[in-house]
This record gives C-alpha cells, sequence and structure tokens, in this order.
C-alpha cells in the first residue's frame, strides 16, 4: 500500500482521533502531518498489512505525545488507548505488559517510555525531564524491575538462572493485572 492510499483511507479517522487528544483544529492538522511523514518513512517496515491502522494510530498516539512533552503538557494516560473494536484473541504478554506498565508511578513510566518505547538516549530524556542523568538510569532500571516483578506477580513467571523471565502467560480470568 502507498503512502497516497493510506491517506485516502486513514487521515479522516486518525485526524479525528488526534482532534479528540488536542481539541484544537490547527495543531490537530499539524499533528497529522507530522504522523504521515512518519508513516511515509517507516511504511515500508511493516509487515503484515492486517495490522495497518493499529499501526497508523500508534504512530498518531507517539506523535501525540510527542507534541505533549515538547509544549510541556501533561496527556492522561487514560487517554493514552486507541478505542478499538473488542476482538476474541487470546490473553498475551501484551495485555499484561500494558497493565503492568500503567500500574507504574508516574517518575518510572515516564522515563521508561521515553526510552525503550521512544528509544531516547538516558542523557537526552535527563535533559528533558530536567533530572540529573544517574536518577534516570535508576529510574529506568527501577522501573524494568518492577516490570519483571509484575509479570512474576501477574501471571506466575519466574526468574531463571540467567535473569530472564520463563514461563507462560495464564488464562485472563486468572491474570490479576488484567482481568
Amino acid at each position: 500500500m502507498t503512502t497516497k492510499q493510506v491517506w485516502d483511507s486513514y487521515a479522516d479517522d486518525l485526524k479525528r482521533f488526534i482532534l479528540s487528544k488536542v481539541k484544537q483544529a490547527s495543531i490537530a492538522e499539524d499533528i497529522l502531518q507530522e504522523t504521515f511523514i512518519k508513516v511515509h518513512t517507516k511504511l515500508h517496515t511493516l509487515n503484515d498489512d492486517s495490522k495497518l491502522k493499529s499501526w497508523l494510530f500508534s504512530v498518531a498516539r507517539y506523535t501525540v505525545l510527542d507534541y505533549f512533552r515538547t509544549t510541556k503538557q501533561e496527556l492522561p494516560v487514560e487517554d493514552l488507548e486507541v478505542a478499538t473494536t473488542p476482538t476474541t484473541q487470546a490473553h498475551s504478554e501484551h495485555d499484561c505488559l500494558r497493565g503492568i506498565i500503567k500500574s507504574l508511578p508516574k517518575k518510572y513510566r515516564d522515563p521508561l517510555f521515553l526510552s525503550d518505547i521512544k528509544g531516547m538516549k538516558q542523557q537526552e530524556i535527563a535533559n528533558q525531564l530536567h533530572l540529573p542523568l544517574a536518577t534516570v538510569k535508576s529510574q529506568i532500571q527501577r522501573a524494568r524491575k518492577q516490570i519483571a516483578q509484575g509479570f512474576m506477580d501477574c501471571c506466575g513467571f519466574k526468574m531463571n538462572d540467567e535473569g530472564h523471565l520463563v514461563g507462560e502467560i495464564q488464562d485472563k480470568a486468572d491474570c490479576k493485572v488484567c482481568q
């Protein structure tokens, strides 16, 4: 699919989504343009066309987050969710991870998000959050430990001798985080 085809199919939906977050049409239009610049440069990396819509909304969501971050505004965690139609897919580690990350304290969630999701360098995160580098490093490590502990608490994972989580996702009804 070409960028033009994606634009023709999804631009209106993405604009409505962005507008629901920023509440100003001119800003929403700018964010939509930024989103499609990212889409144009990365569309070739999408291997499964059936995931196009969710990928597009993820790109838009992160672009909105970038806007709020650069303008030093806060976007509530509830607004990070994308409304999608419920599916009957099996319970996965992504369900647990989403719940675990949402339960992290903000001081750990933000540096972790910027580091592990946005791919920023820790020094850049420290500069952006106006924190010492050592504090940012510590917060990211604590967030990662809390995520690992969340998987152990939630779905009964165990830590093996090499320090890796091992186990299987339980049924959603047995999960303490995502039920």
